[in-house]
């Protein structure tokens, strides 16, 4: 499973021209699902986002977790993580779980970090999403769950 995070100021989703998730000072994760994920996965990346210490303390430094900072998540499920350019110029999404398997485990992150924040937001999977943010800093920050245990 791979995650692209990113700190904000504020963020929405919208699709067919309704805001579906909006938040305020937090985190936009970009969610991507593979063949092979499981729940242990999700779980993982859930509480090591939630953990990520990328939010200015007093003196400016990152030293600051989300729910330190009283922010929040809008996640959006993002298949295109797992393109493939190695070969030619147009991705393969071949490493992209099916929808069947891609969305009960962006649903079990997103309930895994509802446990965790008080305020989650959501885009709406298999939708085509426009996701507008202020990226804060910029904060961008990519992990992958089999790179990380």
């Amino acid at each position: 499973m791979r995650a692209v995070i990113q700190r904000v100021t504020r963020a929405k989703v919208k699709v067919e021209a309704q805001i579906v998730g909006e938040i305020e000072k937090g985190l936009v994760v970009l969610l991507g699902v593979t063949h092979d994920d499981t729940p242990n996965d999700a779980q993982y990346l859930a509480e090591k986002i939630v953990a990520l210490r990328i939010f200015d303390d007093t003196d400016g430094r990152m030293n600051v977790s989300v729910n330190e900072a009283l922010g929040a998540l809008l996640v959006v499920s993002q298949f295109t993580l797992y393109g493939d350019v190695r070969r030619g110029s147009r991705p393969s999404w071949s490493d992209a779980a099916q929808p069947e398997i891609a969305e009960p485990l962006y649903e079990y992150f997103v309930a895994s970090v509802r446990k965790l924040v008080s305020k989650v937001e959501t885009g709406s999977f298999r939708k085509m999403m426009e996701v507008e943010l202020v990226n804060d800093g910029p904060v961008t920050i990519l992990l992958d769950s089999r790179k990380l245990f």
